[in-house]
Parts: C-alpha cells; structure tokens; sequence
C-alpha cells in the first residue's frame, strides 16, 4: 500500500527564498531513492510563506528509510533555521486502504 505524505511548512519572515532553496534540494536526491514513487514541492502565489511537498512512497519502510538519509537530515537542520511554525505533517492511504468504502458512479 502506497503513502502518500504532504507536508505544509510556513517561513518566517525574510526566509522564504531558503524555505525553497531547502526543499527543491530535496527533490532530485528523494527521487533517486528506493521507493519514491513521487516528490514535488509546491508554493502558494498568494501566500510566499507557504510551501507544500507532496511525496509518494511505495510504504512504510520505505518513507522512514527515507528520515534517515542526509539530504532529509540537512533539510530537517536548515528548516530548523527558517521556518516561523512547526511543519504541519499528513500521512494518507487511498480510501479504500484505510478502511473506508469507495463510492462508484453507475
């Protein structure tokens, strides 16, 4: 069962340009790495404080696998530095892999 994580973060002021910096250096080296079915960092044009990093992952293993690695432990230190709140964390499954039922269109 796939995972898929957002991550929402919000730089304080003056470090929005590092906020992005960090998370775009994320994306070449998440995507090399086994089990990374996807990873994007969005910004928000009316908010450019905001960013959102949508990430896929083949599973578990593969998504803590990934909290271990140097470029996600790098980021975690720069984020550290420049965001103005705790990053807001979401983990998803599809639906119907979380126990609920999907609904069809006859």
């Amino acid at each position: 069962m796939s995972l898929i994580v957002l991550a929402q973060y919000v730089a304080a002021a003056g470090q929005e340009d590092r906020l992005r910096t960090a998370l775009e250096a994320m994306i070449e080296p998440s995507l090399d790495e086994p089990g990374c079915l996807a990873y994007r960092a969005y910004g928000d044009p009316n908010h450019p404080a905001s960013m959102v990093v949508i990430e896929e992952w083949a599973g578990a293993g593969a998504r803590a696998r990934h909290l271990t690695t140097p470029h996600h432990r790098h980021a975690a230190q720069v984020l550290a530095l420049v965001l103005a709140e705790p990053m807001v964390v979401r983990t998803l499954v599809a639906a119907a892999d979380a126990g609920g039922e999907v609904q069809q269109r006859r």
